[in-house]
């Protein structure tokens, strides 16, 4: 996980071999992952992105909202065909969710359609909020069937779109209550119970047996 040093012109960006070879899965498949961010930031947080393969698809469409594009005037959702598993500069991605086979074409369609009207298309801040983790929640959110537990540490999830209070969790499982994305709980029967506090999540998941810390992430048996 070489997200501290480092230039990131020659960061690795290769896949890390975990998304199916579109020439033998010929099923529609949705994966979300999560890498630690580049430079300092990756040891506080990750960067969350949504990678799409329709039934009989030659290769994977990868949505996410990258900071830097707002540096040239560009929208800063991101949709493009990199390596669904790539590393992000380095950074070796995690599995957060895999669904395929009937009905998943649909779910596809929602998710262009959620990450099209994401209305912070325009704008990108690293904390609390809107960056790359609070576009990944705001489609999983449009997206229930994804059932997304986003990582205590993809800073930036709780940041609700329109300065709303309340939502749906990120996995349609529960709600959340949400300042500004500065402090808020959620309960969700996908992600236990959790607290922000500045943005940081503190939590426990009963069903896994997990503890959510800031910075480390998740802690289970």
């Amino acid at each position: 996980m070489a997200h501290g040093n480092g230039d990131w012109r020659t960061a690795s960006q290769e896949s890390a071999g975990m998304a199916p070879d579109p020439a033998l899965v010929k099923e529609a498949v949705v994966q979300v992952y999560a890498a630690r961010a580049w430079s300092w930031r990756g040891f506080f947080g990750v960067h969350t992105w949504i990678s799409v393969k329709p039934t009989n698809g030659v290769e994977f469409k990868v949505y996410e909202v990258i900071g830097w594009r707002s540096y040239r005037n560009l929208p800063v959702v991101s949709i493009s065909n990199r390596p669904a598993d790539g590393r992000w500069f380095g950074s070796m991605p995690e599995l957060l969710a895999d669904i395929r086979g009937d009905g998943v074409d649909q779910v596809i369609r929602r998710i262009d359609a959620a990450a099209k009207s994401y209305p912070y298309a325009d704008q990108y801040r690293v904390w609390p909020g809107p960056n790359s983790n609070t576009f990944t929640a705001y489609v999983a959110r449009s997206v229930p069937e994804l059932k997304l537990d986003l990582p205590p540490t993809a800073i930036g999830k709780d940041f609700l779109a329109g300065n709303a209070l309340v939502a749906p969790t990120p996995s349609g499982t529960g709600y959340q209550f949400s300042l500004f994305g500065l402090f808020g709980i959620l309960a969700g029967a996908e992600e236990g119970v959790e607290v922000n506090l500045l943005g940081l999540t503190f939590g426990v998941d009963p069903a896994d047996l997990a503890l959510k810390l800031p910075a480390v992430g998740r802690i289970a048996p």
